[in-house]
């Protein structure tokens, strides 16, 4: 049994010793994985370019993801702060904004109603200029 376990031992120590000899000439098997590996390599750099370039679109999609967002929340606040104001709450006034710049329009009936809403949009975290377009139309 022991002569059997070493005979055992001694065939798979040859084979290595033959495996390893081979390796010294490359046969077609090994040119195969070399250029295989090869291969491989250069589609793990496409594919991290690719990623990159993914990456970047993303990032720029969610930039101009977060300046509408960011309009969406300044335009919602200054509507809120016009209507909560009792004076200008019954008023036509419109709000839009783009890239933090607030355009107030429609009407109000005074010019201190206008430098009102005006210095409420000015006054609001992002807005980076008001365009007051709004007209004064005294009521009747």
């Amino acid at each position: 049994m022991k002569i059997l376990e070493s005979l055992k031992r001694v065939g798979i120590v040859v084979l290595l010793i033959s495996g390893v000899a081979a390796c010294d000439k490359p046969g077609p098997a090994e040119t195969a994985g070399k250029n295989i590996d090869r291969t491989v390599d250069q589609v793990g750099q496409k594919i991290g370019e690719t990623a990159d370039k993914v990456g970047d679109k993303m990032s720029q999609q969610s930039e101009k993801a977060g300046v509408a967002i960011d309009d969406t929340e300044i335009t919602t606040k200054i509507k809120a702060a016009i209507f909560a104001e009792s004076g200008l709450k019954t008023l036509q006034i419109s709000v839009d904004t783009v890239k933090g710049v607030v355009t107030l329009s429609g009407s109000v009936d005074t010019q201190s109603h206008s430098d009102m809403a005006k210095a409420m949009a000015s006054a609001v975290s992002g807005v980076r200029k008001v365009n007051n377009d709004l007209m004064v139309m005294p009521r009747k």
